[in-house]
């Protein structure tokens, strides 16, 4: 038990926890029954520590990873903005104006020469155009976009090394 409660980080997160999420990350539609053999634990215990990792935020969620080109949207276009001025109120508007749009996948706040860095995706370059034009441009405050098209993906992972 001292090893496990040494092993705790300063999250709360053990080493069985640590199992536990590696496991879900490569096979979120497992069975507690197969995630509990997996990681060394009974069903019920395993089955506590779950749900005290959901209740806790730890796990945000559960989805399935869709593959964008069989849905018809192939194309990934990280967008580069700088905004006219960098005050809270002005970052607000934009991030909830780009929360908005299903097509943004992602979206940062950046530190360095731009101020936000978004991923869209859509079908094709006329898609992205129209995004472009009816959307991003007309946004208040925009001072700069800079798009930058994938030619594909090198490393593409949800998984995070825990």
């Amino acid at each position: 038990m001292a090893q496990l409660e040494a092993e705790t980080t300063k999250s709360g997160i053990d080493a069985i926890d640590r199992k536990l999420l590696r496991a879900l990350q490569e096979d979120g539609r497992m069975t507690v029954q197969a995630l509990a053999d997996k990681v060394g634990l009974s069903a019920s215990p395993c089955l506590r520590r779950l749900r005290q990792l959901e209740r806790d935020g730890v796990i945000a969620g559960y989805s399935a990873n869709i593959d964008q080109k069989s849905v018809g949207l192939p194309v990934s276009v990280f967008i580069s903005i700088k905004l006219e001025q960098q005050r809270a109120r002005n970052l607000d508007v934009f991030g909830a104006a780009i929360s908005r749009w299903p097509e943004v996948m992602e979206c940062y706040l950046m530190t360095g020469q731009f101020d936000f860095l978004l991923r869209v995706v859509c079908a094709d370059l006329e898609s992205y155009e129209l995004f472009l034009r009816e959307r991003l441009t007309q946004l208040d405050g925009v001072a700069h976009i800079e798009s930058s098209f994938s030619l594909g993906a090198v490393k593409f992972s949800r998984v995070l090394p825990i």
